[in-house]
C-alpha cells in the first residue's frame, strides 16, 4: 500500500490545492493546503524516524488520498476551511466539540426572529424553516458561555420589540389578535399583517439589534436620538417615550461595559492569546469594540499536540473566523500564525476589507494580549483539576478493581433496545481517556435472536464485535445490565480475541457493579467518582441504543408506507431507497428532490410527498 501511495503521490499536480489524507476505511483523517500539491504530499510518506508522534501515527493511519486543484492558493485557504469543518478530521487542529457552540440568528423571514441556535441544530430545522427569497440569515457567534447568551436573548427581548413567534408570516393578518406581548410592548406584532406594521418599519428594528450584537453603543444611540427627536416633532410623544426608554436601557448596558486602556480605543479589534499547559492548547477571545470589551470567550483546540503554535493560532484563526460574520479591523495574537500573509488575503476577501494581524511587542495592546494569555492558562489549569477529578482518579481505581496493571485508556459500552421485542438493535458507545469518541459509535440490528430475549441479542452484539479484526480491542468492556447479561458476554466472548479483556456490569435501582469471577455485587457510595464514570457511559448507551431503535422503527415505518403509495412497486421503491441511501432522507426530501429520482415524474413525486406528509 505504501508504493502505491507513493506511485499516486508522484503523479499529483505541481499545482496549488487541497489534499485529503484518508484511512483504510475512507474515512478523511486530514485535510490540508498547498501551493505544491506534488511535493507537499510527498513529506507525508518520508520515512522519517525523528518525527513527530502525531505524524508517526497520521503515517501509520494513512490508506489513500484524494486532492481538489485550485487557481491560487488563497482559494485553497478557502476550501481547506470548508473541507475540515464538513470532515472535522482527526489529525486536524480542531476547536474542541465547535457543534455545541451556540450562535444568535436573525432569521431570514420577511419579519426575521431572533434565535439562539448550536450548529447541530441548525441542520434539523430545514423541513420546517423556509427562507424569504432573496433574504439571508444574519449569524453572531460562535459563543462559549451559554448562560450569558440567553441573558443576552432576555435583554433583547426587554428593550427591542422583535417577534418571538414561529408562524410563518407573508404579510397577511394570521390572527384576529396579536398575543399579550404587543398589549405589553415587546412586540410590533407583524401577525397583524403587512398594513398594521410594514417590512421596512420592522426592519428598522433588525438593524438597530444588529447594532447591539455588534457593540456599535455609539452609533446605535445616535440612530435612537434621531428617533425620539423626530417623534417628538411630529408630537407622537408615546412613540417618544417608547424609544426613550430604549435608550435609556441602552446606555445602562453600555455603561456596564469594561472599557479597555488602549491607545487605539476606537479600533475594533480582536485579541487572541494562546496557551499550552502539558498535552492540552486553548485560545482566549477579548472582542473589543468601541474601546469597550464585549465579550470574552474560551476555546479548547483538540488534535493541538505536537503542532508549533504557528500552526495551532493559523487554524484556529481559519476555523474561528470562517463562522463569524463580524470581522474587526485587527487582530492582535499572541503568536504569529503560519501564512500570516495568506490569511490577510483570506481575512481580506471575507470582510470586505483589509484586516490587519498584529503582534504587539509592547504598549497597551502587548498588556491586553498578555491579560488574555494569563486568563487562558487559568482556565486550563482549572480544566486539568476537573479532568483529573472526572476521569485520571477514577479510572484508576477502576484499574485497580478489574485487575489492570494501568488505567483503561478503550472502554466500549454496550446495551439492547427494543419494543415489545420489534426492531431489536444492540449499540455500542467508545470511550477513549473517559471521554467519548462519538465517531466510533456503532448500532448492530439484530438478525438471529429471539425477539426480546435481551440475552441472546446481546451475545450476538457481543460475538458479532469479537470478530471484527480491524477494530482496535479494549482495555474494558463495560455491560448495561446485571449478573445475566454479564454472563451472556462471558459466554460470547470465549474462545475470541476479547476473551481476556475484563467486563463490568452495572445494573440500576440500585445501581450495583457486577464482576466476572466476583460472587457479590458491589455498591459504591452516590457520590463516587467512579461510580459517576460508569453511570455515563452506561447512560450514554442507553441513549445511544435507543436512539437507534427509533430510527430503525422510524425507517421501517416509512418503508411500510411506500408499499401502500400508488403507483410506487419495487422496482421505484428500490430506486428512491438507492437514490437516497436510507427511508428517513426520503421522508425529509422535497417534491423537487423526489423528481430526480429515475422513473419518478413531478405528479408520481407529488404523490409520495403527500402520502408520506399526510399519514
Amino acid at each position: 500500500m505504501f508504493e502505491m501511495l507513493k506511485e499516486k503521490v508522484s503523479r499529483l499536480p505541481d499545482q496549488p490545492g487541497v489534499y485529503l489524507l484518508k484511512d483504510e476505511k475512507d474515512r478523511v483523517i486530514y485535510v490540508g493546503k498547498a501551493l505544491s500539491l506534488r511535493q507537499r504530499v510527498r513529506s507525508y510518506l518520508a520515512e522519517n524516524a525523528a518525527g513527530s508522534p502525531r505524524l508517526r501515527s497520521l503515517q501509520n493511519k494513512l490508506a489513500d488520498l484524494d486532492y481538489v486543484v485550485t487557481d491560487t492558493e488563497v482559494e485553497a485557504l478557502i476550501l481547506e476551511c470548508n473541507l475540515i469543518k464538513e470532515y472535522r478530521p482527526r489529525f486536524n487542529v480542531n476547536l474542541k466539540d465547535d457543534k455545541d457552540y451556540p450562535y444568535l440568528i436573525l432569521t431570514a423571514d420577511l419579519y426575521p426572529r431572533l434565535e439562539l441556535l448550536r450548529l447541530s441544530q441548525m441542520g434539523s430545522r430545514r423541513g420546517r424553516y423556509r427562507p424569504e427569497p432573496g433574504k439571508e440569515e444574519r449569524r453572531f457567534g460562535p459563543y462559549t458561555d451559554v448562560r450569558a447568551v440567553r441573558e443576552t436573548v432576555r435583554l433583547l427581548n426587554s428593550i427591542f420589540p422583535l417577534r418571538r413567534c414561529r408562524q410563518p408570516l407573508n404579510g397577511s393578518p394570521a390572527h384576529d389578535r396579536p398575543c399579550l406581548n404587543q398589549q405589553m410592548k415587546r412586540c410590533l406584532a407583524p401577525c397583524r399583517g403587512r398594513e398594521a406594521v410594514s417590512p421596512a418599519v420592522y426592519e428598522k428594528i433588525v438593524n438597530q439589534v444588529i447594532l447591539f450584537l455588534q457593540g456599535r453603543y455609539g452609533e446605535l444611540e445616535d440612530k435612537l436620538k434621531r428617533q425620539m427627536e423626530e417623534a417628538s416633532a411630529e408630537q407622537r410623544f408615546e412613540a417618544a417615550a417608547v424609544v426613550r426608554d430604549r435608550l435609556l436601557a441602552l446606555k445602562r448596558v453600555a455603561g456596564q461595559q469594561q472599557k479597555m486602556l488602549s491607545v487605539e480605543n476606537s479600533v475594533d479589534r480582536d485579541v487572541l492569546a494562546l496557551a499550552r499547559n502539558s498535552s492540552y492548547a486553548a485560545v482566549h477571545l477579548f472582542q473589543i469594540r468601541g474601546g469597550k470589551l464585549l465579550r470574552q470567550d474560551y476555546f479548547s483546540l483538540s488534535g493541538a499536540e505536537d503542532v508549533d503554535n504557528e500552526e495551532v493560532m493559523a487554524s484556529f484563526i481559519k476555523n474561528y473566523y470562517s463562522r463569524e460574520t463580524d470581522l474587526p479591523l485587527e487582530i492582535a495574537v499572541s503568536d504569529q500564525p503560519a501564512d500570516a500573509g495568506l490569511l490577510q488575503q483570506w481575512l481580506k476577501g471575507k470582510a470586505g476589507r483589509k484586516v490587519n494581524l498584529r503582534i504587539p511587542k509592547r504598549g497597551s495592546l502587548k498588556k491586553m494580549v498578555d491579560l488574555a494569555g494569563r486568563n487562558c492558562l487559568l482556565r486550563l489549569q482549572e480544566e486539568e483539576e476537573q479532568r483529573r477529578r472526572k476521569t485520571e482518579e477514577p479510572l484508576m481505581e477502576l484499574a485497580r478493581l478489574v485487575g489492570l496493571e494501568a488505567p483503561p485508556e478503550l472502554i466500549e459500552g454496550y446495551d439492547i433496545s427494543h419494543l415489545r421485542g420489534g426492531e431489536t438493535v444492540g449499540a455500542m458507545v467508545v470511550y477513549r481517556h473517559g471521554e467519548p469518541c462519538k465517531g466510533d459509535y456503532r448500532i448492530f440490528n439484530i438478525k438471529q435472536a429471539p425477539g426480546g430475549d435481551d440475552y441472546a441479542a446481546l451475545y450476538e452484539v457481543l460475538e458479532r464485535r469479537a470478530y471484527r479484526k480491524n477494530w482496535d480491542n479494549p482495555d474494558l468492556i463495560l455491560i448495561d445490565g446485571g449478573r445475566g447479561q454479564l454472563n451472556a458476554a462471558i459466554e460470547a466472548l470465549q474462545g475470541t480475541q476479547l476473551e481476556e479483556v475484563p467486563l463490568v456490569a452495572l445494573a440500576k435501582n440500585p445501581d450495583q457493579i457486577f464482576l466476572k469471577n466476583v460472587s457479590q455485587p458491589i455498591r459504591l457510595a452516590a457520590n463516587n467518582a467512579l461510580l459517576h464514570l460508569l453511570q455515563r457511559i452506561r447512560d450514554e448507551v442507553h441513549r445511544f441504543a435507543v436512539n437507534g431503535h427509533r430510527r430503525r422503527r422510524r425507517s421501517r415505518s416509512i418503508q411500510s408506507l411506500l408499499e401502500n403509495i400508488p403507483g410506487i412497486g419495487s422496482t421505484r421503491r428500490t430506486a428512491l431507497l438507492s437514490h437516497f441511501g436510507s427511508a428517513e432522507k426520503i421522508m425529509k426530501a422535497s417534491v423537487d428532490q423526489l423528481e430526480e429520482v429515475p422513473k419518478i415524474n413531478r405528479s408520481l413525486a407529488a404523490t409520495v410527498y403527500r402520502h408520506l406528509h399526510d399519514h
